[in-house]
């Protein structure tokens, strides 16, 4: 088992990372900023929002969306770097919105935990739709501390961590991005999945906090590989071409200490990312 490349160090509370023209992104939660590394793996700090959670991806066109969950609306970075409203969120709950996947048409689908955490009382999250103009709606529902999402690499199949169900569960795409015939995709027994992402073999790598590990699985839940941390694994991404590596954002979570436990990590990985994020 090969030990993990640490990239950065420092980070607050790190989360949703994404592959994206070259360099990994990711969002700092508790810093409030959308991050970017290069080669060099410098910290590039791209935008900053006051929200938690702030999960982030791209538009077809380069453009990047970003879940503010303070004001439960999507924000769109322009070319000039300005932030804009992209879609409000607030008819369909009031509660945390997490993560965010777009398809290759521009349609996002974001999903809400359900019910505030931590400390709430536990209730069943939505997915929704937003269209490239912002329109907004529901398209699942019923979901167990929906989580990482992720769009297979032919656009038909939108795969989900159901975190507290302790599964990833799946939807075929229809032509309008409606969301249908729902399964488990594999179940995680044990694990809890938080981000995922799919690679170019059609596996799909999940992390997991609480078992500070990510583990790549086969759809009906095969156990392909397992990489381990020496602390939560919150989410994970995968490079894409030649010498494909995954990149894990991870932490210690939960204690009294304040200091910023978070790293960016590395791992050789078996197959390039694939679909999206």
């Amino acid at each position: 088992m090969s030990k993990p490349e640490i990239l950065l160090e420092g980070v607050v509370f790190g989360e949703s990372p994404r592959w994206h023209d070259g360099r990994l992104w990711f969002s700092d939660w508790g810093a409030n900023q959308v991050i970017a590394l290069g080669a060099d793996n410098r910290p590039e700090v791209i935008a900053e929002v006051p929200s938690f959670p702030m999960c982030i991806d791209f538009l077809p066109d380069g453009r990047l969306l970003v879940v503010d969950s303070a004001q439960r609306r999507l924000v769109r970075r322009e070319p000039d770097g300005a932030l804009v409203p992209h879609a409000d969120l607030s008819a369909v709950s009031d509660k945390p919105w997490n993560d965010i996947v777009v398809d290759d048409r521009g349609n996002a689908y974001v999903n809400n935990i359900g019910f505030d955490f931590p400390g709430g009382e536990f209730s069943l999250g939505p997915i929704v739709l937003v269209t490239p103009e912002g329109n907004v709606r529901q398209v699942a529902d019923g979901l167990a501390f929906p989580n990482g999402m992720a769009i297979t690499a032919d656009g038909a199949t939108l795969i989900v961590a159901e975190s507290y169900a302790n599964q990833l569960t799946a939807y075929d795409i229809a032509p309008d991005g409606s969301l249908g015939s729902r399964r488990v995709w594999a179940p995680t027994p044990g694990d809890h999945p938080d981000g995922i992402c799919v690679d170019a073999e059609g596996a799909v790598w999940y992390a997991d906090v609480g078992n500070q590990h990510c583990v790549r699985v086969r759809e009906g839940g095969e156990v392909l590989s397992t990489v381990e941390l020496d602390r939560g694994a919150f989410a994970c991404a995968l490079s894409r071409g030649a010498d494909p590596k995954l990149f894990v954002v991870g932490q210690n979570w939960g204690g009294e200490s304040t200091e910023p436990t978070g790293q960016v990590v590395a791992f050789p990985a078996p197959a390039p990312g694939a679909g999206r994020p």
